[in-house]
């Protein structure tokens, strides 16, 4: 041991190269000696200073008086001049300190009255007591760029998202039943006749925006599930599904996390895949149907967790009432969405379901072409009318009105040469009034078309519920006549007042934007208002279930 302890001592005396040790040895040494030699040690907390965890609060009990931002409530102070004593005892001020405190405190309100903190005595320094003055620079806390609007809505987001899905439909629902009726305040992209009350709407609608979560099922094969048809005068259905399942802002990929369940499929592709033509069987659209439900209710709890009432789709064919019956929970509970909204079917339940517009698309890549119409002047035709004889309607019709006035044009189909001469768009365009009579159903896409085409629509349909009857009000806008009035027609038209006529003209033309179907969705257009009817009948059921009035 003792001969290892010689060899390393006599390899480092000869191998070491002491002379260039000899400057960092120094170096090492003065640091040492700097540190010990300070009034306190940088690495050791002394109980001799001021507690920095209580430092603002100290500041904020000192400050005359106190300037608070409303928002931020962030406290602004300047230059502080603290005079410190090195014993371990406060100083009192003297009389010209205390002077100059009262002059800086009538020049500048956010100055800091002066305050004396102790240092305990260092090496070197002896018994004498020297004040020391410091300038302490406090950093006033950095107004956020946020406006305070911002804030409090990012607080606010952050509230909500902390709620439950029931939680926040709660929430939603007293929120909407407390909105004051008549409220002048509300959003100009809203015209407020065309509502039945704009406040409560906008109120709902905002809400849908800031809460709304909505579960897609990736179960189901194409072209059934998934694949949007949309052209033709059922395509509202194909288009909601578009934007649907491509909505970053409405989807969610936790269904733990979802307010609402969307069955993804389509009644139109439904038709098209199993209906055998000619069969007039529906029973085996109906059991496909009844099947897929069982099968995500099997897979999933969220079905049978509410039997089904928290789940939704959407069908603009005229058999999509009639393809449910199969299954008794997807008949009475989940929200439809259908353009076939009869009441008298007992399918079709108001204010639970949804009436959806009906649309015609001609070209998917241009949705809105050949939109608009003439001014009241240029409408030279009191009332049209051109189409099939189906239905228990449009007989009845024909039978009253073709061909018996120059003033209405009621006819059926219009032939070749006429729609050469005249297309019925402009038919459509030159009329004051538009009439749309039920079909086979009680459904008829010539009331969005009479939108389209600025021309106040007559809906003749007993048990047909408007489309967005919940929110929108029918009166301000189109006229309604029961079946059995049809000989009355003109009289009913022209019963009413001029003056009434261009206010529900002008009415219709605000309606517009509503029913749009905008290659990429805006505010406020036929998808946003189709997803906040459902979403209306989802708060609905809160209501029902709370026993809220």
């Amino acid at each position: 041991m003792k001969k290892t302890a010689r060899c390393i001592f006599l390899f480092l005396m000869f191998r070491i190269n002491w002379k260039k040790l000899f400057p960092i040895g120094a170096i090492i040494a003065i640091m040492y000696l700097q540190l010990h030699t300070l009034p306190y040690q940088l690495t050791t907390r002394s109980s001799y200073l001021p507690d920095t965890n209580s430092f603002d609060d100290n500041l904020n009990s000192q400050i005359t008086p106190s300037i608070k931002d409303e928002q931020s409530e962030a406290i602004k102070i300047g230059p502080v001049n603290i005079p410190l004593n090195s014993s371990s005892h406060l100083v009192q001020p003297n009389a010209a300190v205390q002077e100059k405190a009262k002059v800086n405190q009538s020049r500048n309100q956010m100055d800091i009255q002066q305050q004396q903190y102790p240092i305990p005595p260092g090496r070197g320094m002896g018994n004498h007591m020297d004040i020391i003055t410091t300038n302490i620079s406090v950093r006033p806390f950095k107004p956020s760029s946020l406006s305070a609007s911002e804030r409090r809505r990012r607080r606010y987001l952050r509230d909500i998202k902390k709620l439950s899905p029931y939680e926040a439909l709660m929430y939603a629902r007293k929120e909407v039943d407390t909105v004051s009726v008549g409220v002048d305040d509300h959003d100009p992209d809203l015209y407020a006749p065309l509502f039945r009350n704009v406040s409560v709407f906008e109120r709902s609608y905002e809400l849908m925006e800031l809460i709304l979560k909505v579960y897609i099922y990736q179960e189901g094969k194409r072209p059934i599930f998934h694949t949007p048809y949309l052209r033709g005068i059922y395509s509202s259905e194909g288009w909601f599904m578009k934007f649907m399942e491509s909505s970053r802002q409405f989807v969610t990929q936790d269904p733990e996390k979802a307010h609402l369940f969307y069955l993804p499929y389509s009644a139109r592709q439904l038709q098209r895949t199993l209906y055998v033509p000619d069969s007039h069987n529906l029973r085996p659209l109906s059991l496909f149907l009844r099947d897929y439900v069982n099968k995500l209710a099997s897979r999933y709890p969220f079905w049978n967790r509410t039997h089904g009432s928290d789940h939704f789709l959407v069908a603009c064919h005229d058999w999509g009432p009639y393809t449910l019956k199969e299954h008794r929970e997807l008949t009475n509970n989940t929200i439809k969405a259908l353009c076939n909204a009869d009441t008298s079917e007992g399918v079709f339940v108001a204010r639970k379901d949804v009436s959806l517009p009906e649309t015609t698309i001609g070209n998917p890549r241009r949705p809105l072409r050949n939109i608009g119409g003439k001014r009241i002047s240029k409408r030279p035709i009191l009332a049209f009318f051109a189409g099939g004889m189906h239905g228990r309607v449009r007989p009845t019709l024909i039978k009253h009105w073709a061909n018996k006035d120059p003033e209405m044009i009621i006819s059926g189909p219009m032939s070749y040469k006429r729609s050469q001469t005249m297309s019925y768009s402009l038919h459509m365009k030159s009329s004051r009034y538009c009439i749309c009579p039920m079909g086979y159903e009680v459904n008829s896409p010539r009331i969005v078309e009479a939108i389209y085409y600025e021309c106040v629509p007559v809906i003749i349909a007993d048990n047909f519920i408007p489309p967005l009857n919940e929110v929108l009000n029918w009166t301000a806008f189109s006229v309604i006549v029961a079946e059995k009035d049809i000989p009355k027609l003109k009289e009913i038209l022209l019963a009413i007042p001029m003056k009434r006529y261009r206010t529900m003209q002008t009415n219709v033309k605000m309606l517009q934007k509503h029913f749009y179907w905008n290659r990429t969705p805006v505010k406020y257009d036929m998808f946003h208002m189709i997803l906040h009817s459902i979403w209306l009948s989802r708060l609905n059921q809160i209501q029902d279930l709370t026993g809220s009035q």
